[in-house]
């Protein structure tokens, strides 16, 4: 059967929805939840959806299967060897990374295995990322004579350029206590305590006013490209415009009378 053929019979993408939190899960376990053009669609639109479901707080990127993502599915561009193919492809990955930083809800990789190449991207692109001690991560294209560009644009704003380069030059894995010390995730638990440390990042997240993290989140993302003295000039103002919203008042209001804050939704 076909790694097309395969993809329409399998739901490749599962959603669950608890508390707030959507937990999407990549579900492509045989082809290690490769990045195939109907599976980088299927992502594309759940989360053009999720941007404007004021239910959602957080979402948690999970997969099923050994392998967290293998990147791109490499005989599906193997099998379309013109130029405009691959640029579309690459513009239409690009798209998705783009969604990911722009979301408004904070979003979590919950990373249990290997993640290489565009799988490596994704955890670098995800706002927070919890990773299993067995969980490994490579950006792998040079092996196969193709460097990884677009995972270098993700994996350069992570980490530092020496290690960042390291890993893109020569292909090695890294362990998830290596990817914490040098910031690509945030913590690095046990299998059985995964699921755990992933909700309660999300619940200590998504019991927070909703308005102040995408707000937040729009605006590190935007200072990161601006001189120091803009980003300053940016971020008053973001503030400033901050203690106008319900939220902002609600939340000093009830620190000040010792009472649980009621907060309004985006």
């Amino acid at each position: 059967m076909s790694t097309a053929a395969s993809d329409l019979q399998e739901d490749i993408l599962l959603r669950e929805d608890r508390d707030g939190v959507a937990w999407l899960t990549l579900n492509r376990p045989q082809q290690y939840n490769a990045l195939s053009e109907a599976m980088l669609a299927r992502l594309q639109t759940t989360l053009d959806a999720i941007e404007t479901d004021e239910s959602v707080r957080v979402v948690v990127l999970a997969a099923r299967g050994k392998a967290f993502c293998a990147g791109h599915d490499l005989k599906e561009m193997r099998a379309h060897p013109d130029k405009t193919y691959q640029r579309e492809l690459f513009q239409r990955c690009s798209r998705l990374m783009l969604t990911l930083l722009r979301l408004p809800q904070p979003v979590i990789a919950r990373v249990h295995g290997t993640a290489t190449a565009a799988g490596c991207q994704l955890v670098a692109t995800c706002d927070l990322a919890v990773a299993a001690e067995a969980a490994r991560f490579a950006v792998s294209g040079i092996n196969v004579g193709l460097f990884c560009s677009t995972p270098s644009v993700a994996l350069g704003r992570n980490m530092h350029r020496k290690p960042a380069l390291e890993m893109l030059f020569t292909g090695d894995f890294i362990d998830a206590r290596t990817a914490r010390e040098r910031g690509l995730v945030n913590r690095v638990v046990g299998a059985d305590e995964l699921d755990e440390a992933v909700g309660e990042l999300a619940a200590k997240i998504s019991a927070k006013s909703a308005a102040a993290v995408a707000a937040g989140k729009r605006m590190f993302y935007r200072q990161l490209e601006m001189g120091v003295v803009e980003a300053y000039d940016y971020a008053a103002e973001v503030m400033a415009c901050n203690m106008m919203a319900h939220d902002a008042r609600e939340g000093i209001d009830a620190f000040v009378d010792k009472r649980k804050p009621q907060w309004k939704h985006r």
